[in-house]
């Protein structure tokens, strides 16, 4: 059975989960579904009743969310782990892996509260909360950008995944600005072929 995700070309979970199957030299086995998770679609519920993406369909089941999308790619390849089994190595790359992935899931929330409310309901105070938080992460993130170097893992790949969606729908965040060490890694990590073939993009 070959490997179903069903996808959004804007989404930076799907992002992820397509970066990291590049790095994991499995892209090429991987069916793309285009999905609008916004549609009401009922197939799309049968593989994930959630109705987010992503949603990896493999023949040991749906695996949904990209965190445990990319879990499950990380067992098929032979190459380098890029979810340590070591405590050493692991701890520490999911431990930057949920501030990153907190970043996406901020922005996404900001980007939904801003464009998918009708103008007259949407709510100021939550899009300053997102906001912050997005802030406060950055801030977090980048005492310890200095270290990242060239590592390829689930944690640089969400982080990459992350700050490229707020260059691609919060421009206005500048995010860069007071985060000259993240901005200098991204400015390298951005260059590597899974992140060019991962281009977000409207539909």
């Amino acid at each position: 059975m070959a490997l179903k995700l069903r996808y959004s070309p804007a989404s930076p979970f799907v992002r992820k989960v397509l970066a990291f199957a590049h790095e994991a030299g499995l892209a090429d086995r991987i069916e793309r579904i285009p999905t609008d998770v916004w549609a009401d679609d009922s197939a799309f519920y049968q593989d994930n009743p959630l109705g987010k993406v992503p949603a990896l369909v493999t023949e040991a089941g749906t695996f949904i969310g990209s965190a445990l999308c990319c879990d499950y790619l990380d067992a098929l390849h032979g190459g380098r782990r890029l979810i340590p089994v070591g405590p050493n190595e692991r701890w520490p790359v999911l431990q930057l892996h949920a501030l990153a992935d907190g970043i996406m899931e901020a922005a996404v929330a900001r980007v939904v509260e801003a464009l998918r409310r009708p103008k007259a309901f949407v709510y100021q105070g939550n899009i300053d909360r997102q906001t912050a938080k997005i802030a406060r992460t950055l801030d977090a993130v980048e005492t310890q950008a200095q270290s990242l170097g060239d590592r390829v893992d689930l944690a640089t790949i969400t982080l990459a995944c992350a700050v490229g969606y707020l260059d691609f729908r919060l421009p206005d965040l500048d995010w860069h600005r007071g985060h000259d060490t993240i901005a200098r890694w991204y400015a390298g990590f951005e260059t590597r072929p899974s992140m060019k073939a991962t281009q977000p993009r409207l539909a």
